[in-house]
């Protein structure tokens, strides 16, 4: 079997003080499937846990994410260990949301509950940003997220997030958030 040039080597490793953010791997594969069959991660993303099918398509997007758009997802590991702690990133998902995010890059985290309270989605979501701004440029990127979804909604302010507009999106009430540089 041939394997594609594309590889975790070719996302840029991102560093924070507590976090590195790289590239999925295969081997990621446990670790993302036992994050979105967390129903606790699911809560306000979709409401229910994800299928090993699911999850196995939202680590190939990520990846096809970074072949396609020369941006994606990166894994969230702890510094200190390489503890796997969730994903983070920028994608163009063509959403069927009004208004479209149609062409603008949108962020998005998830951190396993055990790294919930440390400031890690903050922390993690920052590091993109900051890469965001020197790839971008003058793009604006933006985010959606559940009106209960407290914790995130603070996230994306810290990181210069502004409501944008309320919608809908898969029938459920959503906030959608525009950062401009």
């Amino acid at each position: 079997m041939s394997r594609s040039l594309i590889s975790s080597e070719t996302v840029p490793v991102l560093e924070t003080e507590r976090l590195v953010l790289r590239g999925h791997r295969v081997g990621d594969f446990a670790d993302c499937l036992a994050l979105w069959m967390d129903p606790e991660v699911t809560r306000f993303i979709s409401g229910k846990p994800s299928t090993q099918e699911e999850v196995w398509s939202r680590l190939v997007r990520y990846v096809g994410h970074w072949a396609l758009m020369g941006f994606g997802y990166w894994v969230v590991t702890e510094k200190e260990n390489g503890r796997f702690m969730g994903e983070v990133g920028f994608a163009d998902f063509k959403r069927a949301i009004e208004p479209s995010l149609d062409g603008v890059p949108e962020i998005g985290w998830v951190i396993a509950p055990r790294g919930h309270g440390k400031g890690y989605a903050t922390e993690a979501a920052r590091a993109a940003v900051a890469w965001s701004d020197k790839h971008f440029g003058h793009a604006r990127t933006a985010c959606i997220i559940a009106p209960e979804n407290a914790s995130s909604i603070r996230v994306a302010e810290k990181c210069g997030y502004r409501e944008f507009q309320r919608t809908i999106y898969k029938d459920q009430p959503t906030i959608m958030f525009v950062r401009s540089p």
